[in-house]
């Protein structure tokens, strides 16, 4: 008997030890929802780095950039988040400040497709923020920010609220980069014929496809899915004089991670020419390296006057900014 309960005691703990050998690390990451979405680009991204990492990577989604940040914050050292990826420029001092992460220890790319880097937030790709149009339905668009605000033929908008969405936060730093201290007037005119504010991106796109408006505030890369996806040429993005607010999406390695190394290894996977493919063609957003971008997007508008506020400026003056918002458009 005792021969054979010790036989059983060998064969548990070999087993035990055999197993533990094989486990794979999980590596988790918080992301905004249209990144797993059935058109965005984190299932090819999980399946790519998986078949690499002989790990585990869960991408768990949180709404957009400003709530991911919220999240982790509340979180703190209890965050299950290794990885945070769907920041950007305009969060970065926010980020910073509550100092969640450690420095990713990645040497700039030779070939970066923008001006923009950072010791401890890594870029992997960037766009313009635009308003988006159905050009069968609106024959004469708006050619800059003013007509669109002033608005005489009462167009139908729909935005996101920069309270909980980044594209929300750019068009409130975009209006008050063009209007200064008029700003406040200019949100009052946007509230007259605004439908809603959505809660974020997915949300206002969604309710805009279903012609509950005539604009919704999306990125101008955004025809590209259109024409991709269904070969569909009827959206636009309404290029103003004026210039378009530049956003940068930024990933970055959450200090509390047990696993720093695999988070590094999985930053560098992004700035790799296949997933930095994917952005482009998944995410719609401008690859942060250069690489060869597919052909619809010839068949768009570009940017050609970029309108950015500093990280410290827009530190300095967010909350400002939000009251004089939500002061306006409660009126």
């Amino acid at each position: 008997m005792f021969h054979i309960k010790f036989l059983l005691s060998c064969l548990f703990v070999t087993f035990f030890f055999i197993n533990s050998a094989n486990a794979q690390p999980t590596l988790t990451v918080y992301s905004y929802n249209s990144f797993m979405s059935q058109w965005g680009p984190g299932e090819s991204i999980k399946r790519g780095f998986e078949a690499q990492c002989h790990c585990q990577l869960d991408i768990i989604t949180i709404g957009d950039g400003v709530s991911i940040l919220n999240r982790i914050r509340l979180e703190g050292d209890r965050t299950n988040a290794d990885v945070v990826l769907g920041l950007d420029n305009n969060l970065l001092e926010q980020a910073k400040m509550a100092n969640i992460v450690i420095p990713h220890q990645i040497t700039k790319p030779d070939n970066l497709n923008t001006d923009w880097w950072d010791s401890d937030f890594m870029p992997y790709d960037f766009g313009y923020f635009a308003f988006i149009y159905n050009k069968d339905k609106i024959k004469n668009p708006p050619h800059s920010l003013h007509e669109l605000v002033d608005n005489k033929p009462n167009w139908k908008i729909i935005y996101e609220d920069p309270r909980t969405s980044t594209p929300g936060l750019g068009l409130l730093f975009w209006v008050k980069k063009v209007y200064g201290n008029e700003a406040n007037t200019a949100w009052e005119k946007i509230a007259k014929n605004t439908i809603t504010v959505t809660k974020n991106w997915g949300e206002a796109y969604s309710m805009f496809l279903k012609g509950e408006a005539d604009f919704v505030l999306s990125y101008s890369t955004s025809p590209v899915a259109h024409i991709m996806n269904d070969n569909n040429h009827r959206y636009e993005a309404a290029i103003f004089d004026e210039g378009h607010y530049r956003q940068v999406e930024i990933a970055g390695i959450i200090k509390y991670t047990q696993q720093p190394q695999l988070a590094r290894s999985f930053l560098r996977y992004l700035l790799t020419s296949a997933v930095q493919r994917q952005f482009a063609e998944k995410n719609v957003m401008y690859p942060i390296v250069n690489t060869t971008l597919p052909e619809a997007y010839e068949q768009i508008n570009p940017i050609d006057k970029p309108l950015e506020f500093s990280s410290a400026h827009v530190e300095k003056s967010q909350k400002t900014w939000l009251r004089e918002w939500q002061s306006a458009v409660s009126k």
